[in-house]
């Protein structure tokens, strides 16, 4: 029976890396798949999924109003799909999340979600807070602090490097507007 996997971690913790990597395995192996990402990240052009090391794959982006079921499953009815990938899951609905588990319980295909679990405030995401509910298979991915420590926090930072304790929740960005920090350091960027 297929699952649904939920790759969580801060910011350059390597999710899409590792994304790209299952990607490949299924493909080196003959197997189909199939990449989403949200929409909302444009960043990449045409490698719709790409990695901080330079990894990189096209993919079908999703919107809120994306019928995911309906869409992987016309997909997976013209060619097999062996598994299904999702980076920036956190951007997922919550009926989205619900869909993509119909997929690995109806139509049999795994389905490898990779997110951030919590925002700048460390509040958790809609897709996330699914996905946690949800997800057969939660695996945490190891960032790390400054300080050595695992890195658990996404510190929204301004153009001056201070942080952001405000604002909506969605803002994206990469090493420029975030820092991945543990906790304690969060904490302390916030109160100072």
């Amino acid at each position: 029976m297929a699952k649904l996997y939920f790759y969580y971690a801060s910011m350059n913790a390597g999710k899409s890396t590792n994304l790209l990597q299952a990607d490949f395995n299924y493909r080196e192996r003959g197997m189909a798949t199939m990449l989403w990402t949200a929409a909302i990240d444009t960043r990449s052009g045409d490698k719709a999924i790409e990695s901080r090391i330079g990894l990189g794959a096209g993919a079908q982006r999703f919107a809120p109003d994306t019928d995911l079921f309906e869409r992987i499953g016309a997909a997976h009815a013209v060619q097999p799909l062996a598994c299904v990938l999702v980076d920036e899951a956190q951007f997922l609905t919550k009926d989205q999340v619900w869909q993509l588990a119909r997929v690995a319980d109806e139509a049999n295909v795994p389905v490898l979600c990779y997110g951030l679990r919590t925002d700048f405030r460390g509040e958790l995401f809609p897709g996330s807070a699914t996905l946690l509910g949800i997800a057969d298979a939660l695996v945490e991915l190891k960032g790390v602090c400054h300080c050595g420590r695992k890195a658990t926090m996404n510190l929204r930072v301004d153009e001056g490097g201070g942080a952001v304790k405000a604002g909506a929740q969605t803002e994206i960005g990469g090493n420029d507007r975030y820092v991945a920090l543990c906790r304690r350091h969060f904490s302390e960027a916030l109160a100072g």
